[in-house]
């Protein structure tokens, strides 16, 4: 087991948070003081007097320790799109160093630190960087979570080589049901599970009503 995993999608909207969320309760249950990490987020869309993430709050109450908003996401911004872009429309650049900063104060507290991205893989910081630079900076090994729909056998694959094209481990993938109406679905995670070269941490039925703790029962983490 690794300190930190970084937890990366195959597209926007394939359930990152809901499968981080999982995985927490996951370990928890089997004895780690884990805790979920957003260290950027684009979309203020809860509480309008105190901006907040909501995907940041689920990983706030998912983890296994109280910890302040802050902690959890340092840098948030207000325009749900692109982070580069939603940066430059706050006319606030993000600074990598507060995401280090961030993920160094939760190794100290808590381990694994389950740090989830935003958006895919290669999502830009800025005309320059993308969080995949980040990520390699920090050699975390990669957890890739597959959003089971039509295209997700390329994006999947894509995706994978983008990981190991940067020196990176993929440690695992989790297939995600994000839509009830796909067909061949289980053809899907049967042709991924033979050609991806990783463990296949579990697969998440489509119920978004399932609670973390619910869905971690779909989940094996021991090849983590």
């Amino acid at each position: 087991m690794h300190d930190s995993y970084f937890i990366t999608g195959t597209d926007t909207e394939v359930g990152k948070t809901y499968v981080t969320a999982a995985l927490l309760q996951a370990l928890i249950a089997s004895g780690h003081q884990a805790v979920g990490y957003k260290p950027v987020a684009a979309g203020a869309d809860l509480a309008p007097d105190y901006q907040l993430n909501s995907d940041a709050v689920t990983l706030q109450r998912a983890s296994a320790i109280e910890l302040p908003y802050s902690a959890i996401n340092p840098v948030l911004l207000e325009t749900p799109c692109s982070p580069h872009w939603a940066a430059a429309l706050a006319n606030t650049p993000i600074d990598t160093q507060v995401l280090s900063q961030g993920l160094t104060h939760l190794k100290k507290q808590a381990s694994p630190v389950l740090v989830e991205g935003a958006g895919g893989w290669q999502v830009p910081l800025s005309e320059t960087e993308t969080l995949a630079d980040w990520v390699v900076v920090h050699q975390l090994p990669v957890i890739m979570v597959v959003g089971i729909k039509l295209g997700c056998l390329n994006h999947a694959l894509l995706t994978a080589e983008a990981i190991r094209a940067r020196g990176l481990t993929l440690a695992g993938w989790v297939a995600n049901a994000v839509d009830p109406k796909v067909q061949h679905s289980d053809e899907m995670v049967r042709y991924l599970a033979a050609h991806l070269d990783a463990p296949c941490l579990g697969e998440l039925p489509f119920d978004y009503r399932a609670s973390p703790a619910q869905r971690a029962k779909h989940l094996n983490i021991r090849s983590l």
